[in-house]
């Protein structure tokens, strides 16, 4: 464990611990989605199939998504200081692996390690920043550290695809190299070491059953639309898998007494339930909207890589300047008011988006972006602040790691939900318009006679176009309900009255008990 001696003074070198570890989630972040467009190029310096190549991705999912849960045990046991060094520099090392991979197996191998390493950087993050800051500052810390969380993932692709174009997929990965080396150097130097934790008896089983129902569970979103669902076998055992895992956690959860994996503690607190449940929302959200827009525009409206990325990164100019106003709105203007503009401002962009169609211009991408990117701004920081205002301090570590957990399982599940219900959309939409074109459709004739077969093959890929764009704008319908939906649960998150000698019902909302 660390010296007494760290222990003193957490908020000293606040600035310089506050750029170290916002280096760090930063570097997780981002390449939770910088990856993303270097796939093509990496299938072929590899040699790898189209299927194979997305282990790329969800290895490192996948193991994000398991090791996550493990922060606040670790932190516990070696010291948060200690945990962070640790991650970032295994991160860091991961990159390098990745960017050297010559082989399948070696990067999807060093993507795995990666995983691991970066599933605590957030979390950790995040209690940090509410630790060197005092109760009137947790709406500013948590704006500077959203946009780190939120930032990343938007400007992701298109970092990457100018990296890819400029040099070679392997700088996707050694981009994280000197980010880094900076956030180790900061970390080591001035970051404390917060009051220390009695580690408690670690609970493998639940660790083990936790483990295996995440993974299994993303797994099965990830292959599901390639093994056609239910028809495979490997969904099954996938689903079953799951399911069998996860009961065995709940079951075992309830049984362990004060020794569970997972501190029942938490469920107590309703202001952190409710908090779990919008952000896995907010997951959804931003990851989903982030993998249909770059698809959609490049391949119905044929946009280049760049002019893709153009259109798209103003959302997260939306996101920053959102950030930098409401930072200084929390513990001055009720909350939930800051969550209710927020959502309004998300469903709207969504409703705009519904309204997508092929004629559109370039401004009418970047708007509904800007205003999506805002309206998610005005949501996160809230919301976090919220979520943890209850909390008694000696849980922060283990609410962190399952709000940072909550959030990377709405994602996971908000792409495979969406990318699933366009493949199939599409094909259903194309067999609706296409059953009223036959040759002898008034207009189309002369067109066969003239250029036969090729007429044909123009026809359906108009036909297959607008269906896609059908598709999309369910897509976004989707969204916009599920964010109509959850709006409600606002009514749940607990405010504090003032009372006589105690701070105002808004500081006393930020505050975090100490340990």
């Amino acid at each position: 464990m660390a010296s007494p001696a760290k222990t003193d003074d957490p908020g000293k070198h606040r600035a310089l611990v506050s750029v170290s570890v916002m280096l760090a989630t930063v570097l997780q972040t981002l390449d939770s989605t910088i990856a993303n467009v270097a796939l093509p190029h990496m299938q072929g310096s590899l040699s790898a199939s189209q299927d194979s190549i997305t282990w790329v991705l969800t290895s490192y999912i996948v193991a994000a998504a398991i090791a996550t849960p493990l922060t606040g045990t670790l932190c516990a046991h070696f010291g948060r200081r200690r945990v962070f060094l640790w991650s970032v520099a295994g991160f860091t090392i991961a990159s390098a692996l990745c960017g050297m991979a010559h082989s399948l197996t070696e990067i999807v191998a060093a993507r795995l390690f990666q995983g691991i390493c970066g599933a605590a950087l957030v979390p950790l993050s995040q209690a940090t920043m509410l630790d060197i800051n005092p109760p009137s500052k947790h709406g500013s810390a948590m704006a500077v550290f959203g946009m780190g969380v939120m930032v990343g993932p938007i400007l992701g692709p298109s970092l990457g695809g100018w990296l890819t174009d400029s040099y070679n997929w392997r700088w996707v990965f050694y981009i994280n190299l000197p980010i880094g080396l900076i956030a180790f150097l900061g970390i080591a130097a001035y970051l404390k070491e917060p009051k220390e934790q009695k580690a408690g008896k670690f609970d493998a089983m639940g660790f083990v059953t936790l483990g295996l129902a995440i993974g299994l569970l993303q797994l099965l979103l990830d292959r599901g639309e390639q093994q056609d669902w239910l028809s495979s076998t490997e969904i099954w055992l996938e689903m079953l898998g799951a399911i069998i895992c996860f009961a065995y956690f709940i079951v075992h959860t309830w049984t362990a007494g004060e020794h569970s994996f997972f501190n029942r503690a938490l469920l107590r607190d309703r202001n952190f339930n409710t908090g779990v449940i919008y952000i896995f929302v907010v997951g959804i959200i931003l990851y989903a909207t982030r993998a249909l827009l770059p698809p959609m525009l490049q391949s119905l409206f044929g946009y280049p890589a760049i002019l893709t990325g153009l259109v798209t990164a103003p959302s997260g100019a939306g996101t920053m300047a959102a950030m930098l106003v409401v930072g200084r709105l929390v513990g001055k203007v009720d909350v939930r008011y800051l969550l209710g503009f927020g959502f309004a401002l998300t469903a709207y962009s969504l409703y705009l988006m519904a309204g997508y169609s092929l004629t559109l211009s370039p401004s009418d991408i970047v708007w509904p972006g800007v205003i999506q990117g805002f309206g998610l701004g005005f949501v996160f920081v809230p919301l976090t602040t919220v979520t943890f205002a209850t909390l008694p301090g000696q849980f922060r570590a283990d609410g962190a790691a399952i709000y940072s957990l909550s959030r990377n399982i709405g994602s996971s599940i908000g792409i495979s939900v969406v990318q699933t219900l366009l493949t199939q959309n599409t094909q259903i939409n194309h067999a609706v318009l296409s059953e009223r074109i036959t040759p002898f459709t008034q207009g189309i004739e002369p067109y066969l006679q003239t250029y036969g077969a090729a007429a044909m093959a123009a026809l359906n890929a108009e036909v297959t176009r607008q269906a896609a764009m059908i598709a999309y704008l369910d897509d976004f319908r989707l969204m916009l309900f599920l964010t109509v939906a959850v709006m409600p649960l606002l009514l749940f998150i607990r405010m504090k009255k003032k009372t006589p000698g105690k701070p105002e019902a808004a500081d006393e909302l930020m505050h975090i008990a100490a340990d």
